[in-house]
Formats: structure tokens, sequence, C-alpha cells
């Protein structure tokens, strides 16, 4: 086997399976709305313009491009339903609005989900529709359709929250706190003395302090 052939073997072999890639989910109706109010999209701007730094030596951009940051504000200002979260357009309805072409929408949606900015599903729909069967026969039948994606985005403050943000944010003096300094010391067992394990045990804990002498 020469090298070029063995390189594109090895390359292909890397390649995952069809069975073992993500798959999108599929949801009928309008996907999975998020509402997010105007403090919440300023957030997500904020965030999508601090990655367009370039991080890297020789690269104009960072993680998203301005193509993607003018997609991403299409989507945020244009089409998402502050209320109700509802956010599905068309790729042309975006291209039209972000001022690009179609498939610059579709890299610009990659690489937002790559910077962790939105997500989306596939919205479907069943529709009705007549037409012959396996033997001839005319019969009403449903088939299930793409209608658009279902966009959802990332607030940077949602995603960051934990349950307490700062130690002072713990109250001081809570009852945890008071049942644990309650407690007191489990009484040592008594050590018999005419044993000689115990004895000697008992000699051992008076040398290191670990028993009185009242209770060697």
């Amino acid at each position: 086997m020469s090298d070029q052939t063995e390189g594109e073997a090895m390359s292909f072999a890397a390649l995952p399976t069809n069975h073992l890639r993500p798959r999108r989910e599929k949801v009928f109706g309008d996907g999975r709305p998020r509402p997010l109010d105007r403090n919440g999209k300023a957030r997500v701007m904020v965030l999508a313009r601090a990655l367009m730094r370039r991080t890297e030596k020789g690269k104009h951009y960072g993680a998203i491009t301005a193509k993607a940051l003018a997609v991403l504000e299409a989507l945020l200002w244009g089409f998402h339903n502050a209320r109700s979260g509802l956010c599905f357009p068309s790729y042309e309805s975006i291209a039209e609005r972000a001022g690009c072409a179609r498939s610059t929408v579709a890299e610009a949606i990659k690489s937002l989900e790559e910077a962790g900015l939105l997500t989306w599903v596939n919205r479907i729909t069943r529709i009705r529709e007549r037409g012959p069967d396996l033997f001839g026969t005319w019969a009403n039948r449903w088939r299930v359709i793409r209608t658009s994606n279902g966009y959802q985005f990332m607030d940077p403050k949602g995603a960051g929250e934990r349950a307490f943000s700062s130690k002072s944010e713990i109250p001081s003096g809570t009852e945890i706190q008071d049942s644990f300094s309650s407690l007191k010391p489990p009484a040592l067992p008594l050590l018999d003395p005419d044993t000689p394990l115990e004895r000697a045990l008992s000699r051992l804990g008076r040398n290191l302090g670990a028993l009185p002498e009242a209770a060697a």
C-alpha cells in the first residue's frame, strides 16, 4: 500500500460513522422557545463582540466573524420574540436582514453554536396528501416535512449563575453550623486493665495524650 493510499485510509477511518454522529432533535410545532428580554439580548451581543477579538497571531477575527455577528443580531433583534421566545425564520429571511448570502447564514449559525451563543432544533410538521398506494389505490396519507429551525439563545448570566455567587451571600450562623458546634464528642470506651491487649492500648493512649489519666 502506498503512503498516499495509507494516509487516505487513515483519514477515512478517523471520520465518525453516520450512526455515531449527533443527530438534530426534530420537534413538531414551535420548537423549544426560550424567552429573553432586552437585557438578556444585550448580554448575548456583548459576549459575541468579545468573541470576535482575534486570539491567534495572523488571524483577523476570533471565534466568530463579523458576518456571524450580523446573523446573530438579525436573529435576536429581527426575529426573536422576547416574550414567547419564538424564533424560527428561514435562511432566506435571515440572509436578507443580515445582508449576506444564504450559504453565509448556514456557516454563521454553525460558528455561533460552536461558540456557545445559540442552539437550534429542526422544526417539522405533518401534511396530508392524496396519492396512490402500493396497489394503485388512491388514499390519503401523512407526510412529515421540515419547515425551518427553532433557535434558542444562551444568556451568559443565566448560564453562569450558581446557587451562591459568593461566600458573602451565605448567611452566618446557619442552623447547620450551630448543629455542628453543639455536638459533643462521643464518650471513650472504658478499657479493661486486666486484659493484656487493652492494658497495652491504655498505656499507648496515655503516652500519646489521647487518653486522660482517669481513662487508663
